[in-house]
């Protein structure tokens, strides 16, 4: 039996190496290496799991599915230490002990000795003809009995992932969902925002869709020149980038402080003026930006001010909001949302509609949030995949 899989990212190389002990298995990658995404997950640690694998972690068309997928999450994670992957856990992250990807990389390098690699091929079409797939590449056509895709997606596209497998699979005749990017930055278009660039904050998010409320997320948030980024923000932007195709109205109403701010001054009697009592509570560069939108003067102190103003600067300061109009793109994304549909997927196995056809990974429209959740799906649609007859 011969197979052939297609992409040295984590789903592929796992695949790889349980088919090839009872197949003729071979793999192919696009780039000169394999693991180029792996070695820039986690900033370069590579947080490659986390300890609260759940279907609530997860974005995608069917959660019946999804749940059926992850219940083979404890097997892939046992198949993952055998292969020497030693963790060291952060708040549930799990990352190698040595902290770094290329220890990853190097157990997966010498893992695929025993596999047939075959390194800067890229596929230019596939075709399936009498039961064999014909892979067509920039070098040569390759044939095989069952093929596994595990091309990745169109995020950094600088890894190699370039979209092109959507393309192969709508050919095929499959259900492909708008594929848009995901764990990314959100824009907005306001004139203070280059006022706050750079800044770093403790900060609860919500995300109102055609102004009802549809998420939470909490953490540091980065205000830069085009809106915000960072972990609170990326676990949103999938949901913003869904609605934003789908031509919703989308907010952030952003609480930068843990505490009721109006009953907190209230309360605080300092015989300060409002610039003198915030000095170390805000970041002065967003205390003005306060004080600018609520048109609060600085120099007055609490007392001084009316009720409307107070609660006009507290409502800014705890209700802060952010209209998004679009989300950075592609060359800036961890991950996409979209892909093929879970419809189209049998989860025992990860074959597609099409006999003899898997896809595994990044390609399939389910996206993660921060925290290993992504790449610990791509290994365990790799490891169901390794569960096939070959």
């Amino acid at each position: 039996m011969d197979v052939i899989v297609i992409g040295a990212g984590a789903s592929g190389i796992i695949a790889a190496l349980r088919l090839n002990k009872k197949a003729n298995v071979t793999l192919l990658e696009k780039n000169d290496k394999c693991c180029k995404k792996i070695l820039i997950t986690g900033n370069g640690k590579c947080n490659y799991w986390n300890s609260n694998i759940d279907i609530n972690k997860y974005n995608t068309d069917s959660k019946e599915k999804l749940a059926k997928i992850l219940e083979k999450k404890d097997s892939t994670f046992d198949y993952l230490s055998n292969l020497g992957i030693y963790p060291t856990i952060k708040n549930g992250y799990y990352y190698p002990h040595s902290e770094s990807s290329m220890s990853i990389k190097e157990i997966f390098t010498k893992a695929l000795n025993k596999v047939n690699v075959v390194y800067n091929v890229e596929v230019l079409d596939i075709k399936k003809d009498n039961n064999k797939f014909r892979i067509i590449t920039n070098e040569k056509e390759y044939v095989c009995d069952k093929l596994i895709l595990a091309m990745g997606s169109k995020a950094a596209p600088k890894t190699g992932s370039d979209g092109r497998v959507y393309d192969v699979l709508q050919n095929l005749g499959l259900k492909i969902k708008p594929v848009l990017p995901a764990l990314v930055g959100l824009k907005a278009n306001e004139s203070y925002l280059k006022d706050w660039n750079g800044l770093r904050v403790e900060a609860k998010l919500k995300l109102f869709i055609n102004n009802e409320l549809f998420k939470e997320s909490s953490g540091e948030l980065q205000l830069t020149d085009y809106g915000i980024s960072g972990i609170c923000t990326f676990n949103l932007s999938s949901i913003v980038a869904s609605s934003l195709h789908a031509k919703k109205e989308v907010n952030i109403i952003i609480d930068f402080f843990e505490k009721d701010f109006y009953d907190f001054m209230e309360n605080y009697k300092l015989d300060l003026t409002l610039e003198e009592a915030l000095e170390s509570i805000f970041h002065y560069k967003l205390m003005h930006i306060f004080f600018k939108l609520s048109k609060v003067n600085k120099n007055k102190k609490w007392k001084e001010l009316t009720i409307k103003e107070k609660k006009n600067l507290a409502s800014i300061i705890n209700n802060f909001n952010l209209n998004i109009v679009e989300t950075n793109g592609f060359e800036r994304a961890q991950v996409c949302t979209g892909g093929l549909s879970l419809d189209e997927i049998n989860p025992e196995t990860m074959e597609t509609s099409i006999r003899n056809l898997y896809v595994i990974g990044e390609t399939l429209d389910v996206d993660g949030e921060c925290g290993g959740f992504n790449l610990a799906f791509a290994f365990i649609t790799g490891y169901i995949v390794g569960d096939i007859d070959a």
